[in-house]
């Protein structure tokens, strides 16, 4: 029972940070080990770049990338 609530806690804190545009950098690292472990994965400030700038687009002027 406690594991389950550990887990759930997990998740919850997951939703939230998604819901407001936070990126999991252990989930990133988690997926490339498991996935990709022959490649290097970003550190946590390239991986944060990335995620804006695929977030928000870039070099353009405009937010977001659609028009």
């Amino acid at each position: 029972m406690l594991e389950d609530l550990a887990r759930a806690g997990r998740y919850l804190g997951q939703t939230m940070r998604l819901m407001v545009g936070l990126p999991d950098y252990n989930a990133y690292l988690s997926h490339m080990q498991r996935t990709h472990p022959e490649q290097q994965p970003m550190n946590y400030e390239e991986f944060f770049r990335e995620r804006l700038q695929a977030r928000y687009g870039g070099g353009n002027g405009r937010v977001g990338s659609c028009c």
